[in-house]
């Protein structure tokens, strides 16, 4: 599983969060706490909003402990929104094309966890994909065939219905077909202004995800946490998702309810 950071307040540099705490995303690449595995050394990526609409991507196929690329980057860039993502690959290649964050337009993704039986609704998933965004498909992950399907749920208007719609579709489909592998999602979302954090499983292993809030409404969401602060870390609850707008506390809402009980 990887591993993830997102940030949403005040402008901050990325390597607060990133490189520069004692457990720092680039620590847990190598040494992850709460995840199934220790190592996520699948390729890294940055993606942060500045003065364009559209998010600037910055991802590789080398380990993050390893680039010091990375590090420079994130000493030198500051966001008031931007995600992180280390990736340990769950059966795809590992390339450039696979690496996380995700951006299309204005809108930027990552994800945690797994489309159960994925190699078998691979092509079923892909057909989900409007057709004036499959070339956009690039790689081969169902992380990011799942955030191109989302645009054919509404998810310029409905964000967290387009979310929820595709993932019970594909739940029906994994489940008509016999898939006893669950789905596990834990994913950040942005449009550049809102930030969106799901954590939800068709099982009872949801992916760890917590979240602390931040000065004026702002909030950081991370797989794990990266200090030793740890009672200022509040977990989100499985089934949920975290929604954090400008000028607006952060709000927990329910999430695929019927799914998780199903």
């Amino acid at each position: 599983m990887c591993r993830w950071i997102a940030y949403s307040g005040v402008p901050v540099f990325l390597d607060t969060l990133v490189s520069t705490p004692d457990h720092s995303l680039i620590r847990q690449s190598q040494h992850a706490h709460e995840a199934k595995v220790e190592t996520n050394g699948d390729g890294f990526g940055v993606g942060w909003y500045d003065q364009h609409v559209e998010p600037g991507i910055f991802r590789e196929v080398l380990p993050a402990w390893s680039d010091d690329n990375l590090r420079s980057l994130c000493r030198q860039i500051r966001s008031r929104l931007f995600f992180a993502h280390v990736r340990a690959s769950t059966g795809t290649a590992t390339s450039r094309a696979n690496c996380h964050p995700f951006a299309h337009d204005r809108w930027m993704f990552m994800h945690n966890g797994q489309i159960g039986g994925y190699a078998v609704l691979r092509r079923a998933l892909e057909a989900m994909i409007p057709d004036a965004l499959y070339t956009h498909r690039v790689g081969t992950t169902d992380s990011e065939a799942l955030f191109l399907a989302f645009f054919a749920e509404g998810l310029a208007d409905d964000p967290i219905g387009a979310v929820s719609r595709t993932l019970s579709a594909i739940d029906g489909l994994r489940r008509d077909r016999g898939i006893a592998e669950p789905i596990r999602f834990t994913a950040a979302l942005s449009d550049g202004d809102s930030l969106y954090a799901f954590r939800f499983a068709t099982d009872a292993f949801a992916p760890s995800l917590y979240h602390r809030p931040q000065a004026g409404a702002g909030v950081t969401v991370v797989s794990e946490p990266p200090d030793q602060e740890r009672d200022s870390w509040r977990q989100v609850p499985p089934g949920h998702v975290l929604v954090a707008s400008p000028g607006r506390p952060c709000t927990l809402l329910p999430f695929m309810a019927e799914a998780a009980a199903a």
